[in-house]
């Protein structure tokens, strides 16, 4: 009887394993045609009992997979791609720096470079007032466009860390420094391995459609593998205590 019912949490484990990974490939699928998005895996790690008997596993964590995006023309002074390692930084509400690899920017009402959420890039530099456009070369180097015509007015510079797949998703597309990422090392572009900046052009998700389908098949089989198991042990566990009845 005791296997049974070690059997029957093994598969409610699984069944609820499978639930959280589905929670990550949706995810995934929603996100492939946001720019600059990062897919998801799931990591899970193997239970074992205090008697050495296996246990199941448990939904450990999520890790994002940094590879890089295609690229897709824009034709937009503001869009700023990233070909390479590195992120740019942008400040939060509640002033902390936090990283993304979508360059989509905008000038504010205030006449700053802010992302698709209105959070503020960080960089070496202001606008000046009149600014009519903004241009950045592959090295970082900004350059505005006023009545006195164009002028240099900054520089970008792009951060790194050691392990970047250990970022932790904020949302809106930005992640946060975590212990295990490392703290950020901002670099000028096109330096001692640092990405360098492409201008007019915007990364893609580097979402795999393919790939994610065939996991989301995958899970579906295993999910109803687990809730047959889960069926029949219980009917077996049923069967034990009416037959112990009589």
């Amino acid at each position: 009887m005791t296997s049974l019912f070690h059997t029957l949490n093994i598969s409610k484990v699984d069944m609820l394993n499978r639930l959280l990974d589905l929670d990550v490939v949706s995810n995934n699928l929603a996100n492939v045609n946001t720019v600059g998005y990062k897919s998801n895996r799931s990591n899970f790690q193997e239970l074992l009992a205090a008697n050495g008997m296996k246990d199941g596993i448990q939904f450990a964590s999520t890790q994002a997979l940094m590879h890089q995006g295609s690229f897709q023309m824009t034709g937009s002074s503001l869009d700023w791609a990233i070909e390479g390692e590195g992120f740019f930084a942008v400040e939060l509400p509640d002033g902390r720096t936090a990283y993304t690899r979508d360059g989509h920017f905008q000038l504010d009402a205030e006449n700053n470079l802010v992302n698709g959420s209105g959070y503020p890039l960080i960089w070496q530099g202001t606008l000046p007032a009149g600014t009519q456009n903004v241009s950045v070369g592959p090295n970082g180097q900004v350059s505005a466009l006023t009545d006195a015509g164009w002028q240099e007015v900054g520089t970008v510079q792009l951060s790194r860390f050691a392990n970047p797949t250990a970022l932790s998703s904020f949302g809106q597309n930005v992640f946060l420094a975590t212990d295990v990422s490392g703290a950020a090392q901002a670099n000028v572009p096109g330096q001692n391995g640092y990405g360098l900046i492409r201008a007019q052009a915007l990364e893609q998700s580097n979402v795999d459609m393919a790939q994610e389908m065939t996991h989301l098949m995958t899970l579906q089989r295993s999910f109803q593998i687990s809730t047959r198991l889960f069926q029949q042990t219980d009917s077996m566990i049923n069967l034990a205590i009416n037959m112990r009845k009589y």
